[in-house]
């Protein structure tokens, strides 16, 4: 299945839920090297999981940089790569 592109966020975002580890690790290591982000939690935007759902995303997190690149649950060196930083 090809996905659709997302829109281009002026912040890098994270779609994510709660209950999600991978979402959590993910939040954790952005904290841990200082990068802002915006966290759009799926489970209380609808008009956001609906956005996924169309573009044919089902697996989270999903990571959305300042150039329209996305990431599908990324590992910490896929994120560093994304945002431009020497990994820990």
């Amino acid at each position: 299945m090809t996905m659709s592109i997302l829109p281009t966020p002026d912040v890098l975002t994270v779609y994510g839920a709660r209950w999600c580890s991978d979402c959590r690790h993910t939040q954790r290591y952005l904290d841990s090297v200082g990068v802002a982000y915006q966290y759009i939690d799926l489970e209380t935007d609808d008009v956001a999981q609906a956005l996924l759902d169309a573009a044919g995303y089902q697996s989270i997190p999903v990571v959305v940089t300042t150039t329209g690149r996305v990431l599908l649950e990324p590992t910490e060196r896929q994120l560093a790569d994304a945002i431009d930083i020497t990994p820990t």
